[in-house]
């Protein structure tokens, strides 16, 4: 599990990956996982560029990522390509 600094010092670096129109809108902690939220227009390239990130922190294996409409319920899964549920504790 990662600790809260490791996982705010990660959110601080993800933000300053993502330029342009994508905004890093917090994050929550608990439940042996982390989130953080991310605002874009563009999901699929936000992610490639957002992987970036992932690798140079070294994070764990289990990194999971999904988007949704701001008005949907449904996620959509980027990775790993085949997760086949995603959701949020």
């Amino acid at each position: 599990m990662m600790d809260f600094d490791r996982l705010v010092a990660f959110e601080t670096a993800l933000a300053d990956e993502l330029v342009g129109t994508d905004v890093v809108d917090g994050h929550d902690f608990g439940s042996d996982e982390f989130n953080i939220f991310i605002l874009t227009d563009r999901p699929t390239a936000t992610f490639d560029q957002a992987m970036k990130a992932v690798q140079r922190a070294r994070l764990p294996q289990s990194v999971r990522a999904a988007y949704r409409d701001s008005t949907g319920k449904d996620y959509v899964i980027l990775w790993p390509e085949d997760l086949v549920e995603f959701r949020i504790a």
